[in-house]
C-alpha cells in the first residue's frame, strides 16, 4: 500500500499521487468544505453586509431548515439575528477606536498574554527550586467548539499520543 493523502477539510483520505490529488484538490465537496472552514473565522463586518444584501430564505423561514445548507444563496439570518450581529460589529468597532486612541486594552488581547507571560516567567526564575506545574491546554478564544477542528489542530489526549510497541521511526 503506497503513501495516503489525509485531507483535514473534507476528513478522508485517498492514496496519493498527483491525478488524485489534482482531481480532490479541485473537487466541489472539498471546495465547500473548505470555504465552510475558513468562513468560521470570517470577519463579522464581511458575515453582516453579506447577509443584508441577500433576501431571507423563504424555505429556512417557514420549516427552519434548507436543502442548500451553507449552499443557499439566500440568507438563513433572522431579524433578531441581524440585530445581535451588528451590535457585535459596533462593539467591535468602538473598541477598535479606543485602542486608536491610545486607551487601555480590553482583557483577553495579546498584549496581556505577554504581561501574564513575563510574570510567569520572572517568577519561575525566582522560585527556580520549586517545580512548576504547567497549565492546562486551552484553545484560543474564538476557535470553533472540539469536534469541529480537523485533527491536526486538536489537543493531544491527556496521557500524550499511544506509540505501539511494534513502531519503528526512520
Amino acid at each position: 500500500m503506497g503513501k495516503r493523502y489525509f485531507c483535514d477539510y473534507c476528513d478522508r483520505s485517498f492514496q496519493d499521487n498527483l491525478h488524485n490529488r489534482k482531481k480532490h484538490l479541485n473537487g466541489v465537496q472539498h471546495l465547500r468544505a473548505k470555504r465552510v472552514w475558513y468562513d468560521l473565522f470570517r470577519d463579522a463586518a464581511a458575515i453582516l453586509q453579506e447577509e443584508q444584501t441577500k433576501k431571507p430564505c423563504r424555505k429556512f423561514l417557514q420549516t427552519g431548515q434548507c436543502d442548500f445548507g451553507s449552499n443557499c444563496r439566500f440568507s438563513h439570518m433572522t431579524e433578531q439575528d441581524l440585530e445581535k450581529l451588528s451590535a457585535q460589529v459596533q462593539g467591535e468597532q468602538r473598541s477598535k477606536e479606543l485602542r486608536q486612541e491610545g486607551a487601555d486594552v480590553p482583557p483577553g488581547t495579546i498584549e496581556d498574554w505577554l504581561e501574564n507571560r513575563a510574570k510567569r516567567l520572572s517568577a519561575a526564575q525566582s522560585n527556580s527550586a520549586l517545580p512548576e506545574k504547567p497549565a492546562p491546554f486551552q484553545y484560543p478564544p474564538g476557535w470553533p467548539p472540539v469536534q469541529d477542528l480537523p485533527p491536526s489542530l486538536q489537543a493531544p489526549p491527556p496521557g500524550g499520543w499511544p506509540v505501539p510497541p511494534s513502531l519503528q521511526w526512520g
